[in-house]
């Protein structure tokens, strides 16, 4: 039986909402121009016709009120990204595949179809020999265990914190806003108390811990910081993203169960948010626009990946093998939002005259994917694996080029869970491939299912980055 939700805002539903927002957007661009048109040809009309000065005046003011005053009021405050640190793991934390087989080899919860289940999947997934495992999972059987857990998380987020602080050179007591994201480790306290009570920070501090919102809490970390910046003014907000890999192995034998095990490895990632005037001289990108969205309103995604108990009670999250083409139409809304916004004209016209012809006229047709190159330079893409990587890229019209940060990331890190984006980011700006007024979209995509788009304006020159960072001495 559908859930009520889904029968009030069934999938069919929502994208014929999705599509009359697409067309109202678009007539609404076009008057816009036509109105620009219209005064050009009214200005014309009174120089031939030698009106008042007057008139020329008052069509001038209106011009102006349309394309000048109006935007400028009704634009938000700037939300600049000042830096970011990513966390690199110690050398003994090193999980090349022949040691991990060894060890599942040896674990008696495995049998030897689970093993050799792991080693193809490894084979397949796009990891290089040099991902990362936290202690507890080296460990032969691993300790899944709360203190462990604690452990791994103290490893992580405290130096990637002290890197960001050395970075940038403010003190603790500067944070007006900290996020720590998490999705399968929630302790009490909070991780964002741990953080806190371990920097000694404000009593007025504001802090959030996120947790179970998979690979996008990273991405809505960075909405949520900027939606508390828009309200307290001059401002800093730090986010720490990370999982936490210890509490999340799968001891037992079900395939869909066995995925995580083997793609996800050890990150985090620190970021520091403004929205101070002085912020802007020093920051690296001005945060240009995001938008969110999500399908757990139906059924079927809803539990496209859901952490669950086994037969046997054992807990890990079940993979269903439909979550690419759910992730494909969440990923869809997102991007229809998103190209509404950033896209020019042209490119959201053919797109909209494609979903018209394809709804009313020729349902065979093929609705035409924008040209989001047009606006973006770089693209920061889930590392959930190989295929899913392709699969976006192909739905994008992305080449080899825009997909490099996505591939040397999962095959240098693995998938870091809501850290990876800024792998990818660190990744870019160590090959100084991003240059001032370049365009970064970092997209974030996790269970739910939702998913979150951040595009980012680089202010500056970005230069040095190869010689720190979590890809020194790996790129040239």
């Amino acid at each position: 039986m559908e859930s009520l939700s889904q029968a009030n805002h069934g999938p069919g539903s929502y994208t014929i909402n999705l599509l009359f927002k697409h067309v109202l957007t678009t007539l609404l661009e076009a008057l816009r121009f036509s109105t620009l048109a219209l005064v050009i040809s009214l200005e014309a009309i009174f120089v031939l016709q030698k009106w008042k000065p007057i008139f020329h005046f008052l069509l001038l003011s209106i011009f102006i009120f349309i394309f000048t005053i109006k935007p400028y009021f009704l634009s938000s405050t700037p939300v600049y990204l000042v830096d970011f640190s990513c966390f690199k793991p110690p050398d003994f934390c090193k999980t090349p595949f022949s040691l991990f087989l060894e060890n599942a080899s040896k674990i008696e919860s495995f049998d030897k179809e689970s093993v050799a289940f792991m080693a193809k999947i490894l084979t397949s997934s796009g990891l290089g020999e040099e991902t990362y495992l936290p202690p507890a999972l080296h460990c032969v059987p691993p300790k899944p265990h709360q203190q462990e857990s604690i452990k791994e998380a103290e490893m992580v987020l405290p130096p990637v914190m002290e890197d960001l602080l050395s970075k940038t050179k403010i003190s603790p007591q500067d944070i007006d806003i900290l996020i720590v994201n998490c999705s399968g480790f929630c302790p009490s306290p909070s991780l964002s108390a741990i953080i806190t009570s371990k920097f000694s920070m404000r009593d007025d501090v504001k802090s959030f811990s996120l947790s179970g919102m998979g690979c996008s809490a990273g991405a809505i970390a960075i909405d949520m910081a900027q939606n508390l910046l828009k309200v307290h003014k001059n401002s800093y907000a730090v986010v720490l993203s990370t999982e936490i890999l210890s509490t999340g192995w799968y001891p037992g034998h079900e395939k869909s169960k066995l995925l995580l095990n083997c793609t996800f490895r050890m990150g985090g990632a620190a970021i520091l948010l403004s929205n101070k005037k002085e912020a802007r001289k020093s920051s690296k990108y001005k945060l240009f626009f995001s938008v969110r969205n999500q399908r757990s309103f139906e059924d079927k995604s809803y539990v496209a990946a859901v952490r669950e108990e086994d037969s046997e009670g054992k807990l890990g999250v079940t993979i269903h093998r439909d979550l690419l083409q759910i992730v494909g139409e969440t990923l869809k809304s997102n991007v229809t939002i998103l190209g509404e916004q950033i896209l020019p004209t042209l490119e959201k016209f053919w797109h909209a005259v494609s979903i018209i012809r394809k709804g009313f006229f020729n349902r065979s047709a093929e609705i035409y994917v924008p040209n989001f190159k047009s606006v973006i330079q770089h693209f920061c893409l889930p590392t959930s694996g190989s295929p899913l990587i392709r699969e976006m890229a192909k739905g994008l019209k992305l080449g080899e080029k825009e997909v490099e940060a996505a591939f040397m990331t999962l095959r240098r890190f693995g998938n870091q869970s809501s850290s990876s984006l800024w792998y990818e980011l660190a990744y870019l700006e160590a090959k100084e491939m991003v240059k001032k007024g370049d365009k970064v979209w970092l997209l974030g995509i996790g269970t739910g299912p939702k998913c979150c788009s951040l595009v980012w304006e680089c202010l500056r020159p970005i230069v040095g980055e190869s010689n720190r960072g979590p890809w020194a001495a790996s790129v040239n």
